[in-house]
């Protein structure tokens, strides 16, 4: 019984073990730049597929614990902490790895700014999810969730890892990332109205 009970609990942390080391596989890259492929390309689309596959398992936890009638406050609050890794911190690694890593515009303080889209995109999650915990049960979410804004983010650094190996990853794709990091980190914190499905 305590086994089903914490089911979806390992269905969470299933979740977090994905979002962990796709931040781990994309912190060990190194060999790859704006100009040249590099061998570890390959790993930053391994790293995406991580989050994809916490993506799957943040999917079924929820339901599985509705189904199982093991809905609870720990539960609620190991889910949000999960999110904020798999899908605020991965994706925002991944991303700065990828597209702000290297100095890609001839201004000081170009790799700061980076950091600081980044560190907003996270923060932006964690702000999010900390209001959701916070939000009374309703038909609807206000601002973006994280899994939405992160699954986004990840899917931009998909196609970008793409374009990268081809040779078409350029300086355009570095400003449109950092533009889609602030808009997604906005709407993160925004009274935007979602209805829930």
């Amino acid at each position: 019984m305590a086994f089903k009970k914490n089911l979806p609990n390992i269905l969470t942390m299933m979740n977090l073990s994905f979002g962990v080391l796709a931040i781990l596989v994309a912190s060990s890259t190194e060999k790859f730049s704006l100009i040249a492929r590099g061998e570890d390309l390959g790993l930053m689309f391994y790293s995406c597929l991580l989050i994809m596959a916490a993506a799957i398992f943040d999917r079924f936890d929820g339901k599985l614990a509705r189904h199982l009638d093991a809905t609870s406050d720990l539960g609620k609050q190991l889910d949000s902490l999960c999110d904020l890794v798999s899908f605020g911190v991965a994706p925002a690694v991944i991303a700065w790895k990828l597209h702000f890593s290297f100095a890609v515009f001839a201004f000081p303080g170009a790799r700061m700014i980076g950091y600081t889209i980044a560190l907003l995109f996270a923060m932006a999650g964690a702000f999010r999810l900390a209001c959701f915990n916070l939000q009374e049960e309703c038909d609807c979410f206000y601002g973006i969730p994280i899994t939405l804004a992160g699954s986004i983010l990840t899917l931009m650094n998909l196609v970008n890892t793409f374009l990268m190996s081809r040779g078409t990853f350029g300086r355009w794709q570095v400003a449109l990332a950092a533009i889609m990091m602030v808009a997604l980190s906005v709407l993160m914190v925004s009274r935007f109205r979602l209805q829930k499905k």
